[in-house]
């Protein structure tokens, strides 16, 4: 992380704050996807079945997106230090007690707690890291690699929950979300500045109320499609309900006199397909990680701890593609990033489609050349997209932009995932999503400049 202009000494610190802000946005993920490898253990000690695995599963992204918005203006508004403090408290709450949890109600609640506190985190996060980095220049740099960090996160759970399984009990996996919680916690108030507090602007508790009941409820009738049909109650009830209370939102907003998310911060354009962009790339990795997960498990019969390992190369390529999309964004632009990442994601995807999923094709030329250019596209298209979507945005509304930017984060992997998983078979469901992400960089490439 390079800060043009700074001396040594201010340098160390811009570093050693973005370090502990990216360890930060990294756990957030890493915490989300960490419970995929374990879900079948868990399910035998505790004697779940699949509808309740498939809740515990979403637990943790339903309070987390459902409550990103509140969260993002609750920083604008108190300052986003102080947010992020009281989100790192609770989010360390709720990790400390789900180890200890005797039955899927008690792990359930810490899941949701969990979610909680990571949306009043991740926003207050952005929000702290534009004070840190005032410089414009150092402020997009920051941005850039900003956005990759996500993806990273997502992968090391998926990396680490299966080498904790093998070793240990999936109960560990709750113990690097805790550690760096307490460790964040620690070093907050004297690494991190403090961020001036708007006071004068409302909190619009019911644009909060309705946006977080209608995500909630929309997420979870989409989730509890893998269990059951569209036409159950238990289906359209959600869904139905969770609709008429975000157009009900949308009506408020409009007449909200400091609403929760102004119309016009995403009617920009270049923020629309950045958002899209982000949303699809979420997607496209989530898939990956769910699909092979299974088919290497189930059908090649590999151990926890082989599937993780399969996984390394993406983990290689993300990171590689991540340090290098900050360089390459200043050079030809964060828009040419954004569509050029999106069109090699969609190129991996398109391969693991083809010629993933057959049990007898070897992992490497089968599955290795996929699993290299889906990680290489999703961090640059999340490098670029994430620096336009904070492009232009005052500084009072940062918290805004970091939960909306990571609003679209967790409903590509929920909504979108849902949506897809539905096509009749994993490969359809891969190749369908290869073809929206080429579609979102042919509108990015033709997006006015």
């Amino acid at each position: 992380m390079t800060v043009e202009g700074a001396t040594p000494v201010v340098k160390v610190q811009y570093r050693y704050a973005f370090a502990l802000l990216g360890s930060i946005q990294i756990t957030l993920i890493f915490t989300l996807s960490a419970i995929a490898v374990p879900l079948p253990r868990i399910g035998r000690e505790l004697g779940l079945q699949r509808p309740d695995l498939i809740l515990l599963s979403a637990a943790y992204g339903l309070t987390f997106a459902g409550l990103l918005l509140f969260g993002g203006r609750l920083a604008d508004r108190c300052g986003g230090r102080r947010t992020l403090t009281a989100g790192l408290a609770l989010f360390a709450a709720a990790s400390a007690v789900a180890p200890f949890a005797t039955g899927i109600g008690a792990l359930i609640a810490a899941r949701f707690a969990q979610g909680a506190g990571a949306a009043l985190v991740a926003p207050a996060a952005m929000a702290v890291l534009r004070v840190t980095f005032s410089s414009p220049v150092a402020y997009r740099r920051a941005m850039a690699t900003w956005g990759g960090l996500s993806v990273l996160g997502a992968t090391a759970g998926n990396l680490l929950s299966g080498v904790i399984l093998s070793l240990l009990s999936w109960r560990w996996t709750f113990a690097p979300p805790l550690v760096v919680a307490v460790a964040a916690l620690t070093l907050t108030s004297r690494s991190l500045p403090p961020t001036p507090p708007s006071r004068d602007r409302a909190l619009d508790l019911t644009g909060a109320l309705l946006a977080t009941t209608g995500i909630i409820l929309t997420s979870y009738g989409l989730v509890v499609t893998d269990t059951r049909p569209w036409s159950s109650a238990a289906v359209l009830a959600p869904l139905l309900g969770g609709t008429a209370l975000l157009v009900a939102f949308l009506y408020a907003e409009r007449r909200a006199r400091d609403p929760l998310l102004p119309t016009a911060f995403l009617l920009n354009q270049r923020r629309a397909l950045a958002l899209m962009a982000i949303a699809l790339s979420a997607c496209g990795t989530a898939m990956t990680f769910v699909v092979l997960s299974l088919h290497l498990q189930q059908v090649r019969d590999w151990s926890p701890l082989q599937t993780s390992a399969a996984f390394v190369p993406f983990a290689i390529a993300l990171i590689a593609s991540g340090r290098a999309a900050g360089p390459l964004i200043v050079r030809y632009g964060a828009r040419a990033v954004t569509t050029a990442g999106l069109g090699t994601g969609a190129a991996g995807l398109a391969l693991l489609a083809f010629t993933g999923l057959h049990a007898h094709t070897p992992y490497a030329y089968g599955l290795l050349p996929g699993l290299v250019l889906l990680p290489a596209g999703a961090a640059a298209s999340f490098g670029g997209a994430a620096v336009l979507t904070a492009e232009g945005v005052p500084q009072q509304q940062t918290g805004l932009a970091g939960s909306v930017l990571n609003s679209a984060m967790e409903l590509g992997p929920t909504v979108l995932l849902a949506v897809l998983l539905t096509l009749g078979s994993d490969a359809r469901s891969l190749g369908a999503t290869g073809i929206a992400l080429a579609v979102a960089a042919l509108l990015n490439h033709r997006s006015t400049k």
